[in-house]
């Protein structure tokens, strides 16, 4: 798409999925485009897809296919150019991109932390014995047995206003949602308490707002580039190509999260046993330039610490 192409457009469209959060995301996105580069808001329309994720909602997510769900058809609509550019919560993405497409594009990240939900109790530590903790995360539920063996665990899936109004219904006791993702949402006072990474280390892209756009689109490309954080893409970047070298799928418990000071980055990782068992963590530090080289690195260590464990 040239500069002249774009300008006698009369919408710029920009695709997400149609949750509350996904469209309060998309507002971001838009926002920031209006204000560096002058597009009036008007022109900017969001466009919502129903992804297969949230038509399936009865089934766990890897039975059906996985993070992937959250992105596909919207990355349909970008590859076949009905829309301009995705915008997704990076947290859900694939490690891996559709031929065409590339995310070169992180907003500034938020909070990255989760937070525990629940009306009886104010900390992840003070959930007693035979407790029915809500999640379909199998990252969060092999953390939480990890950290206390005996809660019981039970799938919960939904948007962030159905899994709120599941804990009320009472149907489990707790639950736990992204903190950024409360804080977009203006629920961050809903009975929820951080947790410290230390005890529950986050996705790797969590609480980071990515822009996809097809890789031969140099104009979007270059709309992009202004609003793109750096510090931010460094620390996904590292994380992501943790989650990568993994080679972990959406049932495997992997948590990864980098820290950018001045040329350093630093990076934690862990990879958990499915149930909680056990977990193999540990932390590299490197250059910032080299972000991806840091994640790989990190990777090949928790592999090794985690298939040592698993044989004792």
């Amino acid at each position: 798409m040239s500069g002249n192409a774009f300008r006698d457009k009369r919408q710029f469209r920009v695709g997400t999925r149609g949750s509350l959060l996904a469209l309060a995301q998309a507002k971001i996105v838009c926002q920031l485009l209006a204000s560096t580069h002058g597009i009036p808001l008007e022109r900017m329309e969001v466009v919502p897809v129903t992804t297969s994720g949230d038509r399936e909602q009865g089934r766990p997510l890897h039975e059906i296919g996985g993070k992937g769900l959250f992105c596909k058809e919207i990355e349909t609509h970008l590859a076949n150019g009905e829309i301009d550019l995705a915008v997704h919560s990076l947290k859900d993405m694939p490690a891996e991109q559709p031929e065409g497409l590339i995310i070169d594009c992180v907003i500034k990240r938020g909070d990255p932390r989760d937070a525990l939900v629940s009306l009886k109790h104010t900390s992840i530590e003070e959930i007693p014995a035979g407790s029915l903790v809500g999640t379909s995360s199998t990252r969060r539920r092999a953390q939480m047995l990890h950290l206390n063996p005996a809660v019981r665990t039970t799938g919960l899936r939904g948007n962030v206003g159905t899994r709120l109004q599941k804990l009320e219904d009472g149907e489990v006791e707790a639950t736990f949602l992204s903190l950024e993702g409360l804080n977009r949402l203006g629920l961050a006072d809903w009975r929820s308490s951080p947790i410290w990474t230390g005890t529950f280390m986050p996705a790797p892209g969590q609480a980071a707002i990515c822009v996809e756009r097809r890789m031969d689109d140099q104009f979007v490309a270059s709309l992009l580039a202004v609003i793109n954080d750096e510090p931010s893409q460094v620390q996904c970047s590292a994380e992501r190509a943790f989650l990568r070298e993994i080679g972990g799928d959406c049932t495997t418990p992997i948590g990864g999260l980098a820290t950018v000071s001045g040329a350093s980055l630093t990076l934690v990782g862990e990879l958990l046993h499915p149930d909680g068992n056990f977990r193999a963590r540990d932390t590299a530090s490197g250059a910032r330039t080299s972000p991806e080289d840091l994640g790989k690195r990190l990777a090949e260590r928790v592999s090794r610490e985690y298939e040592r464990i698993a044989r004792n």
